[in-house]
């Protein structure tokens, strides 16, 4: 296959760039309308609910929710079964995310001022929060490394983890990632309806304070239907890459890491940036050759073809503008000296710098958190990590001689803003 070619030197490339790059996650009415009545139905029946749902969407026949929770010596059980090689993947990965993300905590602090007014902030964590993870013939082990260890790290007392089953389909990396992680809960439920039960609490399923991880459209749904009620993560959209590249890194290995980002499926993106046009000619040359090698080449044509690009620039410069358009998910910087380039980049949700740093290794285990900011709001928003799961509280403690200057303060703003019993209130602490 051929994939687009652009350049900035032609006429309407801004345009064509915006197009290529827009992605609406047009809310299907019919999803939101199913969801809706799902929602409110578990709100109403509660577990009665979600066993009917459960029954229906994934084929397992429960008298309770009981029967559908996983005990803690299964989890043990699923994590000493996984073969040495897995484990000890899956315990460094742990560790290594586990090892970055400690270094996100935040601490609480106060200060004093002259009169013995004191100010401050504390910093405490979220107390319980759902963890939704996809399964059936997805597994995803990393998934809950990702959302579960800063959760832990921040000290989350209690995190519940929410996964089909379909047809009675468990997940062993999956099972065994939870037990690593330190995951106190895991109910076999999944779709809409384990969103609302997380959201507004069954006889069974705990009720908690926000819901985290990736799902389809009906989980999208649902998430973005009890936000409010319960904090979310994000609202994700498909996969992005996009790689700025100098033309001396081998066309092959970018070749892959377009390939590895198309294959999420059929909606994501992936975008080579470089100045070399005869770079861009070898990339093409590479994913001719190395495409019908790909098990899953019908899903890297078809994102290909829809949404991928090999974009020329006039230098690195324009190629690192070009990225701040884009905002992508995954930013590799592809060149000879990437430190050069990486204060020319204001958003992007991850960054890998240098010819050796492939995204890949980033999704799995290099540290930072793989649950990233898609669709271009890089432009505003952050990856995943403990500060999403704990909270802060502004600490005011005046004193005596504070009261009589801070409540003058106080009464002279409020009466500006036609608040009387705000100025009242103030001033009669002033002494």
């Amino acid at each position: 296959m051929k994939l687009r070619r652009l350049s900035t030197r032609e006429p309407g490339f801004d345009a064509l760039l915006a197009a290529l790059t827009r992605y609406e996650a047009a809310q299907d009415e019919a999803v939101e309308s199913a969801v809706r009545a799902i929602v409110a139905d578990v709100r109403r029946r509660g577990d009665a609910a979600v066993l009917e749902y459960t029954r229906r969407f994934d084929r397992i026949e429960a008298r309770s929710l009981a029967e559908l929770e996983v005990p803690r010596d299964a989890l043990e059980a699923a994590r000493a079964a996984l073969p040495a090689a897995q484990t000890a993947a899956l315990e460094e990965a742990a560790a290594r995310v586990r090892r970055f993300h400690e270094r996100q905590l935040a601490q609480s602090w106060d200060y004093a001022e002259d009169d013995g007014t004191t100010l401050g902030q504390r910093v405490t964590p979220l107390e319980r929060v759902g963890l939704y993870v996809p399964g059936g013939k997805a597994a995803y082990p990393s998934s809950v490394l990702m959302n579960a260890i800063p959760a832990k790290v921040a000290g989350v007392r209690e995190l519940v983890m929410v996964s089909p089953a379909p047809g009675g389909a468990r997940s062993t990396l999956v099972l065994a990632a939870a037990a690593l992680a330190g995951v106190d809960r895991v109910i076999a439920i999944g779709g809409a309806q384990a969103v609302a039960a997380l959201a507004y609490g069954t006889e069974s399923v705990p009720r908690v304070v926000k819901i985290v991880g990736p799902g389809n459209a009906y989980v999208a749904a649902a998430k973005r239907q009890v936000f409010g009620e319960v904090g979310i993560d994000m609202i994700a959209g498909p996969s992005e890459i996009l790689v700025i590249c100098d033309g001396g890194t081998d066309p092959r290995w970018i070749a892959m890491d377009l390939f590895a980002q198309a294959e999420h499926d059929e909606a994501a993106q992936a975008i080579l940036v470089s100045p070399d046009g005869a770079f861009l000619d070898a990339v093409q040359a590479a994913i001719t050759q190395l495409l019908p090698q790909m098990p899953r080449r019908a899903v890297i044509e078809a994102s290909l073809a829809g949404r991928g690009a090999l974009i020329q620039t006039r230098g690195l410069e324009e190629a690192c503008e070009i990225a701040n358009r884009v905002a992508p998910e995954h930013l590799e910087l592809s060149v000879e000296n990437p430190r050069a380039l990486l204060a020319a980049i204001r958003n992007a949700g991850a960054i890998f710098l240098g010819r050796w740093s492939s995204e890949a290794v980033g999704d799995y285990c290099a540290g930072p958190n793989h649950v990233l900011p898609t669709s271009g709001t890089a432009r505003f928003s952050s990856p995943l990590g403990v500060y999403d799961f704990q909270k802060r509280s502004s600490v005011i403690a005046v004193s005596r001689a504070g009261a009589a200057r801070l409540g003058a303060l106080a009464a002279t703003l409020a009466e500006g803003e036609g608040l009387p019993a705000h100025a009242r209130s103030a001033q009669m602490r002033t002494g």
